[in-house]
């Protein structure tokens, strides 16, 4: 259920960085997500889809870009893909002192609005 707030401030910062550049209409919001956060790309997708009629980012495009996550094992830097559930030990020499990279971010990347010379 977090999505929800989680919704709640992706269209409040996008609605606001729009009016603060001439208020055109929002066509695509693109999000960077990291492979181990919680976050569930349709339920996102779900609520902004309510939360965004009647605003400048009704219909706008959401547009989500996973980013890998990397275990590196810190006794022999063997380096391997971090995916939930994350593995317990290195599967190189069995460590389990293992550093992960890239995991858990969240954030707009870019927003782009209408094109003004196309506006009505």
């Amino acid at each position: 259920m977090h999505e929800l707030a989680v919704t709640e401030g992706i269209l409040k910062t996008a609605i606001e960085a729009s009016q603060k550049n001439g208020a055109r209409p929002i066509t695509a919001i693109h999000l960077v997500i990291g492979e181990l956060s919680s976050i569930v790309d349709d339920s996102i997708q779900f609520y902004f889809d309510l939360l965004s009629k009647g605003t400048l980012a009704e219909n706008a495009a959401l547009r989500f870009r996973r980013e890998p996550s990397v275990a590196i094992c810190r006794d022999c830097a063997h380096q391997f893909n971090a995916t939930a559930p994350l593995e317990p030990q290195c599967p190189q020499c069995g460590s389990a002192r293992l550093q992960v990279k890239g995991s858990r971010e969240f954030f707009i990347e870019s927003i782009e609005v209408e094109d003004e010379n196309t506006r009505r």
